[in-house]
């Protein structure tokens, strides 16, 4: 007993572009499982900024697309280094200390922050 099999390049390659055909639901599967990672992984309230897309992506591929759009990412994600913070619009700082003291201040020696690439750290999750 013989078996033939013959593969047309042509509709094989429809198949894998065809707009929400299998290899886009698999992929917006996994984008979505990856962006979750991410967002458990972010710190405070950033997860809530974690968003997916799924696009066009070099030579007529698709690709999986995750975003953090907080406006601190970078800070969070690079690190910062030790800093002073000043009052830009009015005379003092105000902010809450242990204990519930409130104190105001005109000048902050922030000690920097350590980066948390927690990107990273959801990506790896995910594979």
């Amino acid at each position: 007993m013989s078996v033939q099999v013959t593969i047309r390049p042509g509709a094989l390659a429809r198949l894998l572009r065809l707009r929400n055909g299998p290899v886009e639901r698999r992929l917006q599967e996994r984008t979505r499982r990856v962006a979750g990672y991410v967002a458990d992984e972010a710190p405070g309230s950033m997860g809530d900024y974690v968003d997916w897309r799924v696009e066009p992506g070099p030579r007529g591929g698709l690709r999986g697309v995750v975003t953090c759009d907080h406006p601190a990412v970078r800070l969070v994600l690079e690190g910062t280094r030790p800093h002073l913070i000043r009052p830009r619009r009015a005379q003092f700082l105000r902010f809450q200390v242990a204990g519930g003291r409130t104190v105001y201040t005109k000048l902050v020696r922030h000690p920097g922050t350590r980066a948390n690439d927690f990107m990273r750290r959801g990506l790896e999750r995910g594979r």
